[in-house]
């Protein structure tokens, strides 16, 4: 028998110990994806349904849409790797199992996120393939 209230017990802290961490990062990604979203539909609409190619190029090579599209790759990858996370946490029993489709998720979303970084600075910089 414990002397502490039930609130005493489960204040700040969750059967995890970090999950409100977990949550409200999830949250604010949402939040974040929105914005960043509306941005570049509002963006690409600004270009026109049949902008030319080199006219794409040139909106990537401007400072503040390399950034912006960067942040979007960035906070599309954690998000995804937040949700997914959740997802194979709580249907996957086995811990080994578990733990391997942690990693390769982590593994993957990390590439993933490195190649579309790599691609926007490709363009950002003018650099010629």
């Amino acid at each position: 028998m414990s002397l502490r209230s039930p609130l005493g017990r489960v204040l700040g802290l969750g059967s995890a110990k970090g999950g409100s961490g977990h949550w409200y990062a999830q949250r604010v990604t949402a939040v974040a994806l929105v914005i960043l979203g509306l941005w570049f539909i509002a963006s690409l609409a600004l270009l026109g349904a049949g902008a030319p190619y080199a006219a794409v190029l040139d909106w990537l090579r401007s400072p503040f849409s390399a950034v912006m599209a960067v942040l979007l790759l960035a906070v599309s990858a954690y998000h995804a790797l937040l949700g997914l996370q959740v997802v194979f946490e709580d249907y996957i029993s086995d811990k080994g199992t578990r733990l391997v489709v942690l990693v390769a998720l982590k593994f993957a979303l990390v590439v993933a996120a490195l190649v579309g970084v790599f691609g926007v600075l490709r363009i950002a910089f003018g650099v010629q393939a």
